[in-house]
């Protein structure tokens, strides 16, 4: 500030230049504030999955244990299986943040194994398995959403931070020393024409 210039136009670029920190002060506060709200919903979203996927992975494992009992161990079933490789991911963005969206849902579970050597207890467990699956792909793209608005709210909150107390306090500082120099200015230059004056007076 020292080697700052007490100038008419320093002055005017501070002001300036305030004006656009508490504008972008204002705008990061607003996005912070957006992004917390998509939060806190995201974090009921996850919650209800949560208890979901905890009752559904239960059934799902009591169910796998009596097909276990009934046919045997079923890892040589589950080979004729096809892996699942539907998945799309797409992004929606708020505030400028990418977060993740898995739209539809994966196809309709259809057994395709034989149903010769194989019973009922067998489809409840594949059905079951099926809503994990579903339940676990929805609870991914929550929670990675979640972590990706936690980082932008930081990141949010530590430039309002910067703006609100360092960079505005020190143009308020920067705004008050040019004023202060240009009104001392005046004075003395005020002074200097009256004695101007006077002494042209009395000559």
């Amino acid at each position: 500030m020292a080697s700052l210039l007490p100038t008419k136009g320093n002055l005017m670029a501070a002001k300036r230049s305030r004006s656009l920190a508490q504008t972008g002060y204002e705008l990061m506060d607003r996005k912070r504030n957006i992004l917390i709200r998509e939060l806190m919903s995201l974090m009921d979203t996850a919650k209800d999955l949560q208890s979901q996927i905890d009752t559904v992975f239960t059934q799902a494992y009591a169910a796998l244990q009596a097909a276990n009992i009934r046919l045997g161990i079923c890892d040589r079933i589950a080979q004729s299986v096809d892996v699942d490789d539907s998945l799309e991911i797409r992004y929606r963005s708020v505030m400028g943040v990418e977060l993740p969206h898995i739209p539809g849902a994966s196809p309709p579970p259809r057994p395709e194994y034989g149903l010769a050597d194989t019973s009922s207890l067998l489809d409840d467990c594949y059905l079951k398995f099926h809503q994990v699956k579903e339940l676990t792909r929805r609870l991914a793209e929550v929670e990675t959403s979640i972590y990706r608005l936690a980082q932008a709210i930081k990141k949010a909150q530590k430039r309002a931070n910067a703006l609100q107390n360092i960079v505005i306090p020190e143009l308020n500082g920067t705004i008050r020393f040019i004023t202060d120099a240009l009104e001392e200015k005046e004075r003395e230059e005020f002074v200097r024409m009256k004695v101007i004056k006077r002494t042209s007076g009395n000559s």
